[in-house]
């Protein structure tokens, strides 16, 4: 998606604040249009702006409740990753009209951001940020904590765009519209401003190049296809 098209997305969605609502009944409650699963404790899925309502009307019937709530007004949905053809763990925040390709894995508590791709076969590490529309390569690795700025305003502005073969370590920021050519190697803790040349290494803050990939290189950064079996 280009940048016009995810404004448009999100402006013109419907913002919701679904939540979970735990309830123990005196006496049946209509809870309109939203799910209902249980016959006696029931627990009750809807958007809070219809049942905040529909509770404080029927407070006489409803014994005790919980809510549980985890957005307020949100335009844009989490991914159903259900069939997605990658490994995915607990605590990833994956948000809608994000591409992953196969063998792509996330791990726990990365952050991927609207208008976002993944290529196959690219490990995204823990805590790693991918800002709106970063684009990463396949067969990469985004180290744990690192940063690839995302851009969806100015829309005119350019995101990151990392290609194949490439390893970003952990705490690195990319800036955004940086392109990290391929089979490129960004130190850890580097601050990226500047394009970085195919299989350059690039260190420091900012980052410069301080060699280009050799077979020792190589054989420190290789990726491991292990990993990424699904």
């Amino acid at each position: 998606m280009n940048a016009e098209e995810i404004i448009r997305y999100i402006s013109e969605s419907e913002k919701k604040t679904p939540v979970k609502v735990y309830v123990k009944e005196k006496e049946p409650v209509d809870y309109g249009s939203a799910k209902v699963f249980g016959t006696g404790d029931k627990v009750v899925f809807g958007n809070w702006d219809e049942l905040k309502g529909i509770l404080e009307e029927n407070a006489e019937k409803i014994e005790d409740l919980v809510v549980e709530c985890d957005r307020r007004n949100s335009g844009v949905p989490m991914l159903d990753i259900k069939d997605v053809k990658a490994r995915i763990e607990p605590g990833a925040i994956i948000r809608e009209k994000v591409e992953i390709g196969e063998n792509a894995v996330i791990m726990m508590g990365a952050v991927i951001n609207i208008g976002a791709v993944i290529g196959e076969g690219t490990m995204i590490d823990m805590g790693a940020v991918l800002g709106g529309r970063a684009t990463v390569g396949k067969h990469c690795h985004v180290g744990a904590g690192a940063v690839l700025a995302g851009v969806i305003e100015p829309a005119s502005a350019v995101p990151v765009i990392v290609e194949d073969d490439v390893l970003i370590g952990a705490n690195a920021v990319v800036i955004e519209g940086v392109h990290v050519g391929k089979g490129a190697v960004v130190a850890a803790g580097a601050v990226v401003i500047e394009d970085v040349p195919e299989n350059a290494v690039v260190a420091g803050c900012p980052a410069r190049v301080i060699k280009m990939k050799d077979d020792t290189t190589t054989q420190k950064t290789a990726l491991q296809d292990a990993l990424r079996k699904i």
